[in-house]
């Protein structure tokens, strides 16, 4: 089976030759939650926006669900979350799902037939005869996810779907990712919000400066990196000194690391440390985090010239 989306060599250059996108390679599975992540500035909604047909490339190799990037047909088999949407606020939930089905070519028979089912999937059935000048963000966010599966689609992409959302409210949301995924569907989140895509993704894409730097699975981007620690109460270079014919142990800070995810590989670090009588206070297997990831990529980018904390760009969200 053909990917959902699989992209090469995506590139968008702006006028003034500011260059948004700069060769983006991307495959997105069927059936998965792909969440891609970057700062503000690093091209993720230039990249949605291409997908589905807002704007131009200047250049893109590839297919959505195995079609050609661009082709019309495909894209009425395409749900849709734009960022920063505005519906007209004169109309009710209910209405505004039914504007979208009819503008996505879905028959009216159906459209009637699915919008309760649609409300009701976002949680937003009691209120479907409100008028949306009545609702809170979060409100509008789940009538604005419930408009992108009006017309069954099998890939819908979602623009920061949480933004400006409540922590309850982007609970909800991702309880309702998980059922659309649930139902087979691939989604598409492009998302600033670090532990939002943690909490739900299969696998992740992190784009800096319109360049993917990373892909893949959390296991797989995080195997690497992952090791044992051991805290101890004494000298660093005296305990570095006692573990220095043990490949790959290294001192830091009361904190000898073990490069393994085999327990077993610990041992000999905590009995030559007790043999010694530095009393070892703990040991935990480290994982980086979504985060961690992401300020590893960016900070690539940081050094001599690079200005101030680019950092500082990206909201870094604690994960509760």
């Amino acid at each position: 089976m053909t990917a959902a989306i699989d992209v090469q060599q995506v590139e968008k250059m702006y006028r003034g030759k500011i260059h948004a996108l700069r060769g983006v390679d991307m495959r997105v599975e069927r059936g998965e939650v792909f969440g891609l992540l970057g700062p503000n500035g690093a091209g993720k909604s230039t990249l949605v926006k291409i997908l589905m047909t807002v704007i131009s490339p200047t250049k893109c190799q590839g297919t959505m669900l195995g079609k050609p990037i661009g082709h019309k047909a495909t894209l009425a088999n395409v749900g849709y979350l734009p960022e920063h949407h505005r519906f007209p606020e004169y109309l009710t939930g209910a209405q505004i799902v039914d504007y979208f089905g009819a503008l996505a070519g879905t028959p009216r028979a159906e459209r009637k037939r699915r919008i309760g089912e649609m409300l009701d999937l976002v949680g937003m059935g009691r209120w479907a005869d409100t008028k949306i000048k009545q609702y809170s963000k979060g409100m509008r966010q789940r009538v604005g996810i419930a408009q992108a599966m009006i017309n069954d689609p099998d890939l819908i992409l979602m623009d920061e779907p949480t933004d400006g959302v409540d922590p309850v409210g982007r609970k909800d949301i991702r309880d309702v990712v998980r059922t659309i995924r649930d139902r087979g569907k691939t989604v598409l989140i492009n998302s600033h919000l670090l532990s939002e895509l943690e909490m739900v993704c299969d696998r992740v894409a992190i784009m800096v400066q319109g360049e993917v730097r990373q892909q893949g699975s959390l296991d797989d981007l995080t195997e690497p990196h992952r090791r044992y620690e051991v805290s101890f109460v004494g000298d660093d270079q005296s305990a570095a000194a006692l573990l220095a014919g043990m490949e790959g142990v290294s001192v830091e800070a009361g904190i000898a690391s073990i490069p393994t995810e085999d327990p077993n590989r610990i041992q000999p670090v905590i009995d030559c440390l007790r043999a010694s009588q530095i009393v070892v206070k703990g040991v935990r297997a480290y994982r980086p985090s979504l985060e961690q990831l992401f300020l590893d990529a960016v900070g690539e980018d940081s050094g001599p010239g690079a200005g101030p904390n680019k950092h500082s760009r990206m909201h870094m969200e604690a994960r509760p």
